[in-house]
């Protein structure tokens, strides 16, 4: 029986996805639940898996495709064997035609826009450059390697003012040498999201940052003689990220418009506190979000964030933990940062910015002393939150780090 596989349904808000990557090939044999199939979205990458056990017998979108909900990626035959199911016609380029193919003359509306741009600036004759594409096609990877493998003249002609002459056109023509090899790749959809994000972030809020400067030492303190023990108890290391996510949520408890966001010509005020955790991978940024963060303990908020690190890393979030937040934290410290601008999460209106922890002089009591100290940086839309606000959320994020008691008691 013949099934066919078809891309999933994708959530509300994305429209379609690139095909990635093939795991397997026509005339191979599929197991059930197994990844067929990588479909790359804006936010994360899908496993679309086998339905049945049977063989693969024909692929019907190749990697790069762009593909939407219910599409048909490929047909599985379920009761063929793979000794009797002979291999269908892998989805591969076609052999290498011959490396010299005698010269023709190519309609110039068969060439891709690339090619004929290329022709133009090197004033090349297709009719003279082998062509190895498909059907006989010539690809800008053929008049690439014809470029390569032209010879430079072996003497230059001297200059034209000191033969008094005026410039030859083909050589007022001629493009400037290469400077070097350059490769060209497509951008990746995360990648491409990002960019459009962070432009809208800047087209559309009116964004400001303030700093301040936090003492760690007693967090170093209280870290240090529990570190063992509580990694002991819950079988996660106690890191820095837990004391930042209950200061911030302390601070925007008591500063509410901080963790609003603008609808229209209104207001937003959430009563609830989903903090966005910035964290990078091989593919860009994302963000996972730490639902009712004000619910959980300095435990519960390591092991979410050693989860989405894990997750992340492995391409394995899912729409829902990459869905809303109120609220981002970014750590461009972990990178070497010192101090940066971060950029709002829209439709969030503030994040914080976390930045290298390192030692230096303070006065504390007239003397000074070397203390772990950070700079913080929370970026804010001042359409919403006043400098008043944002100076004084940030203020109460540095004095519950200074006096992590405080989180503790609950003042």
């Amino acid at each position: 029986m013949r099934i066919e596989v078809t891309v999933p349904n994708l959530p509300e808000s994305v429209n379609d996805a690139t095909l990635l990557d093939w795991h397997k090939q026509p005339g191979d044999p599929v197991t059930k639940a197994d990844n067929l199939v990588d479909l790359e979205t804006e936010k994360v990458v899908l496993e679309v898996p086998v339905p049945e056990n049977g063989i693969l017998q024909e692929i019907r979108r190749h990697k790069g495709d762009v593909v939407v909900s219910g599409e048909v990626l490929a047909v599985i035959e379920t009761e063929a064997r793979p000794q009797e199911a002979g291999p269908a016609p892998r989805a591969e380029a076609p052999a290498p035609r011959a490396e010299a193919p005698a010269p023709r003359a190519e309609a110039p509306d068969a060439l891709s826009p690339a090619v004929r741009r290329l022709l133009l600036e090197h004033g090349l004759d297709p009719a003279k450059i082998p062509a190895r594409g498909p059907d006989g096609r010539l690809t800008k990877q053929d008049v690439l390697d014809y470029l390569e493998r032209r010879q430079p003249p072996t003497q230059e002609a001297p200059p034209a003012a000191a033969r008094g002459t005026a410039i030859p056109p083909e050589q007022a023509t001629r493009p400037a040498p290469a400077r070097g090899p350059e490769r060209r790749v497509p951008m990746s959809r995360l990648r491409a999201r990002i960019a459009e994000r962070l432009l809208e972030a800047q087209r559309t809020t009116a964004t400001l940052t303030t700093f301040n400067e936090v003492n760690l030492q007693k967090v170093f303190e209280l870290r240090q003689h529990y570190r063992a023990k509580f990694e002991q108890t819950h079988k996660v290391k106690l890191g820095f990220m837990s004391f930042f996510v209950k200061a911030t949520v302390a601070a925007l408890q008591r500063f509410p418009i901080v963790n609003a966001s603008i609808d229209g010509d209104q207001i937003v005020y959430h009563d609830y506190y989903d903090i966005g955790i910035a964290v990078s991978t091989e593919r860009g940024l994302v963000v996972p979000v730490l639902r009712d963060a004000d619910k959980l303990g300095f435990a519960e908020i390591e092991q979410a964030i050693a989860a989405f690190s894990q997750k992340a890393r492995d391409g394995k979030l899912s729409y829902e933990e990459l869905t809303g937040g109120t609220f981002t934290i970014t750590n461009g410290g972990i990178f070497g940062s010192m101090l940066s601008t971060p950029i709002l999460n829209p439709p969030q209106s503030a994040i914080l910015g976390m930045h290298a922890i390192k030692e230096r002089p303070v006065v504390e009591e007239g003397q000074i002393v070397i203390r772990p100290m950070i700079y913080l940086a929370l970026s804010y839309d001042h359409r919403l939150i006043d400098g008043r606000e944002a100076v004084s959320c940030l203020l109460a994020i540095k004095e519950s780090l200074e006096d992590p008691a405080r989180l503790l008691l609950g003042i």
